[in-house]
């Protein structure tokens, strides 16, 4: 894996050395790590000279919380992707359906497609792939890119590496000695480590605690589900949301997985009527990425994810149905 990496990663700085315009594409309901991975490789590519843009399918504008990495203006909205990209590098998305209404720039894109991952559910949908599962986040890849381009990493760019880093990790509870050493070295160029981490993970608006309170109410408890080692489950509907940002929405995970007598956790986040996001969390014991699978998403061992048509019932069935099928 590490050979091959190394060489995946060698090829991938060869190719960017001769691009003149790039477009990097983070997932929808993009995450520090997906923007800050596309963030850092761009800021890099234009410096020297290089077109560049970076853009996500959804939502329509970027994450207020993510706002401070765009440094130099790289964001544009999904509209402003070329039909035909010359050049794509994918960040931190592990299927083309991860892309939504940007997912057809792929096999429109006239040049190499590079694929930046650490999803072990990634499908290989690029012409290019650098892929290490083990790595806690793409940021860390992004990175190992940014030196094998001989870029010097100043502040701008540690900052994006650090947020992507910082958050994939849980704020560093599932890092690594190899990446607490990553961190020291983004630390030293003068990140600020609360500045950064603060609106990431720690800041919300006041509407926030009336859509959590709504959300926990209606949250449900089955201890008998995934073979007794229980599931918890919340919704967030449209209206629940209607007035916070999407990051607040994503965070619900963070709080629902916290029920000490579920070993899985779930949040329902509809992104339209009857159209669901759905997040998946394990203690430990339970592989979500295989149950996520089933249902045609993907992600790691302990964190992963689908999207699901119908009611939020049927959603909820066909969850404990996965988990049924991966548990015997």
């Amino acid at each position: 894996m590490a050979d091959d990496l190394s060489t995946s990663i060698a090829e991938a700085a060869r190719l960017l050395a001769g691009a003149r315009d790039v477009t990097l594409l983070s997932h929808i309901n993009p995450d520090a790590d997906t923007l800050g991975s596309a963030l850092a490789v761009g800021l890099a590519l234009h410096r020297r000279g290089v077109a560049v843009r970076v853009a996500f399918g959804e939502p329509e504008a970027v994450p207020e919380s993510l706002k401070a990495l765009d440094t130099a203006g790289l964001l544009v909205h999904r509209d402003e992707v070329p039909a035909a990209p010359e050049f794509l590098v994918v960040m931190d998305t592990g299927s083309v359906q991860r892309l939504g209404p940007l997912g057809g720039r792929v096999a429109a894109c006239t040049g190499p497609v590079i694929v930046i991952d650490h999803h072990v559910s990634n499908t290989r949908y690029g012409t290019l792939h650098c892929i290490d599962e083990h790595a806690e986040a793409t940021a860390l890849i992004a990175l190992k890119l940014l030196d094998e381009m001989d870029v010097v990493v100043d502040e701008p760019i540690a900052r994006c590496i650090y947020a992507g880093l910082v958050t994939d990790t849980g704020g560093f509870r599932k890092a690594g000695p190899a990446a607490h050493e990553t961190a020291a070295r983004l630390l030293q160029t003068g990140v600020d480590a609360y500045s950064v981490t603060r609106p990431l993970m720690d800041a919300h608006p006041f509407a926030y605690l009336g859509m959590l309170s709504r959300v926990l109410a209606r949250a449900e408890l089955d201890q008998q589900a995934v073979g007794g080692l229980g599931l918890v489950h919340a919704v967030v509907g449209v209206d629940d949301a209607r007035d916070v940002r999407s990051e607040e929405v994503e965070s619900v995970i963070d709080v629902v997985r916290s029920a000490s007598e579920a070993e899985v956790a779930a949040v329902l986040k509809e992104l339209r009527p009857g159209f669901w996001s759905v997040s998946l969390r394990a203690v430990g014991r339970v592989d979500v990425r295989e149950v996520a699978q089933v249902l045609g998403g993907g992600g790691h061992r302990l964190a992963a994810g689908f999207t699901f048509d119908g009611a939020a019932e049927q959603v909820v069935a066909a969850l404990k149905g996965a988990l049924e099928r991966v548990e015997s």
